[in-house]
């Protein structure tokens, strides 16, 4: 969670200046907007028009580019606040971003765990990819979507302390809520486990098995299981990057800010630590898209194949142009 409020053990450490973070912020989020919004549309729009075959994961991918979409078009409200330091809007507006940040994190663990665990099993079960319905993937995107959507109200709600309607602090500013230890332990329990330390078993075994079938006989669709392979890889350095740092400081940053964890250089580096694995986190957004066209054929194919067509039709009316000029 971002914060700048202040626990016993910031005060105790003299950890009062954490300024960098606004600049890292602004500085990341101006980097990700442009071209965040660009290939998450063109993705989003490719994938949704231009692709008929709706297997090898495409549900999941769609449901993943919009994901990434939400957050990305909250991002010129964060730069605005880390640049300008005030924050001029309604408070829901500002918890809206705020939630969109976790929202886009735990639905994005969510699908790349889809298309890492769907491709492997098709490839080793191939006659179970002949039988499977594409609501089926719809199904299971729309239970990720109100599961993940109900399991991150805490973050805003517990942010929202003291914060008035005319507040001008949002986002690093927010206050933290201090929570009882029966609520907090199984709270964050749960998070690790739902949100990282199953994902990454998911997504580390099939990363395993797809390698392990490419040695395995018939050697007929070599092509499909290292294509298959590429994507499950993709989806694992994905999540390596952009979730595994904040994942693992997060446990320790709720405990800075409980008071649990007293000792000044734990409470230092973990604090110091924090915004740069929100930063990583966000770098999903860029990540994703080369998931989509490095990975998935029919998505280079088509989108090629529009690109090719547009630009011969550009021609053809120039040339047309220049036939009446003359």
């Amino acid at each position: 969670m971002e914060s700048n409020s202040t626990s016993n053990a910031e005060t105790n450490c003299n950890i009062s200046s954490m300024s960098f973070q606004y600049s890292l912020y602004a500085t990341t989020y101006i980097i990700i907007f442009i071209p965040g919004l660009l290939a998450n549309s063109a993705a989003l729009w490719v994938l949704c028009r231009f692709i008929s075959k709706k297997n090898k994961a495409i549900i999941f991918m769609i449901n993943l580019s919009v994901a990434d979409l939400a957050h990305v078009l909250s991002l010129p409200l964060r730069i605005y606040y880390y640049i300008s330091h005030h924050w001029p809007f309604q408070r829901a507006l500002c918890l809206l971003c705020f939630y969109l940040k976790y929202l886009n994190m735990y639905a994005s663990i969510c699908f790349l765990t889809c298309i890492s665990l769907q491709r492997c099993l098709f490839l080793l079960k191939p006659f179970r990819a002949r039988n499977w319905k594409r609501r089926y993937d719809v199904g299971i995107s729309a239970a990720i979507w109100v599961i993940v959507g109900t399991a991150c109200l805490p973050f805003p709600i517990l942010r929202s302390a003291g914060l008035g309607n005319n507040s001008d602090s949002c986002f690093a500013d927010l206050g933290y809520k201090k929570m009882n230890a029966v609520v907090l332990v199984p709270m964050v329990t749960i998070a690790e486990l739902a949100g990282f330390v199953v994902p990454v078993i998911i997504i580390a075994c099939c990363t395993w098995k797809t390698t392990i079938s490419l040695s395995q006989p018939p050697m007929a669709g070599i092509s499909e299981r290292r294509k298959a392979l590429r994507m499950v890889f993709m989806c694992a350095a994905v999540f390596f990057i952009c979730f595994t740092p904040y994942h693992i400081n997060f446990v320790f940053y709720t405990m800075v800010k409980e008071t649990i964890i007293s000792s000044c250089p734990i409470a230092q580096s973990t604090l110091y630590f924090h915004p740069f694995c929100l930063c990583l986190a966000s770098l999903c957004c860029l990540l994703d898209p080369i998931l989509y066209y490095f990975m998935a054929s029919e998505f280079r194919d088509q989108l090629s194949r529009h690109s090719s067509s547009v630009t011969r039709s550009r021609l053809m009316s120039k040339e047309s142009g220049s036939s009446m000029v003359g």
